[in-house]
């Protein structure tokens, strides 16, 4: 395994490229205390955001870019998420990495879960947030293909107008290389996710096997990317989970209400 650090754009966080299972990853550490890998949504990783500074602070956080997310390359191999699955798992054997704490956004959510029925060693806690993976059995999963990146990213939040980050995220007039980033992952998530969309029908019949690991299940009331639902399943599935919702909240608790999202995460954690 090689490692590059590449910047240093602040003193709290750095971002590297690391040389691991056949491929170069991109990834963002900071923090410090036990290690915590974040698993991140359909649009890739959005920079160093309110609830990494609160969640570093009492854990080393190790935050990848997929493969073909960010500056990670695509592999042409990974076609599905059991795929993408099953090689994070053999870079976390190469890292040495594990078990370890974990928190999976969105699609990043789906992984986790896919990743903790191989391997439910592989992790110590789980928190997944809005997770994608289950076909919801009210409501349908929101097709984000139809809309543009930032009317998506609207989407995903009940007040996206009244939130520092969203805006932050998308600016008014956004360079080129964000667009294209941007639209890259979304290209990236139509690979993985596609036919079925966002779901994969025989995982809640697979998440039985995770019933010794800790697990949290984090959702916004209003949510109305990955209807509640699906998180109710989820919920069902795993033996032993929390499910906590939290009010006047979309899809995306971690920007919307970064404070009681962190709270919630670290005491379940134990932080």
């Amino acid at each position: 395994m090689t490692i590059t650090s590449t910047t240093t754009t602040s003193q709290n966080w750095t971002r590297d490229m690391i040389d691991v299972a056949g491929t170069t990853i991109e990834v963002v550490k900071g923090g410090s205390g036990e290690p915590l890998l974040i698993l991140h949504g359909e649009l890739g990783n959005h920079g160093w955001l309110n609830y990494h500074e609160g969640l570093s602070q009492n854990s080393s956080l190790f935050v990848p870019s997929h493969p073909g997310f960010g500056a990670s390359p695509r592999l042409d191999w990974i076609m599905n998420m059991r795929d993408l699955a099953g090689w994070y798992l053999r870079a976390l054997d190469e890292m040495n990495i594990g078990p370890i704490n974990v928190i999976g956004h969105s699609l990043g959510g789906w992984l986790a879960a896919e990743m903790a029925t191989m391997d439910p060693q592989q992790f110590k806690k789980m928190v997944l947030v809005g997770p994608a993976g289950i076909k919801p059995p009210e409501g349908e999963i929101f097709d984000m293909f139809l809309v543009i990146a930032k009317e998506y990213m609207e989407e995903c939040l009940l007040d996206a107008e009244g939130s520092a980050e969203f805006h932050q995220i998308f600016q008014e007039e956004p360079t080129p290389e964000h667009v294209e980033l941007l639209e890259v992952a979304r290209e990236e998530a139509c690979r993985l996710s596609w036919k079925p969309y966002m779901y994969y029908p025989g995982l809640p019949h697979l998440l039985g096997r995770i019933k010794s690991l800790p697990t949290m299940i984090v959702c916004g009331r209003q949510d109305s990317v990955v209807p509640l639902s699906a998180a109710e399943v989820y919920n069902q599935s795993i033996q032993g989970s929390e499910l906590a919702i939290i009010d006047n909240c979309g899809h995306l608790p971690e920007i919307e209400k970064p404070e009681e999202f962190t709270t919630l995460v670290q005491k379940f954690l134990g932080n």
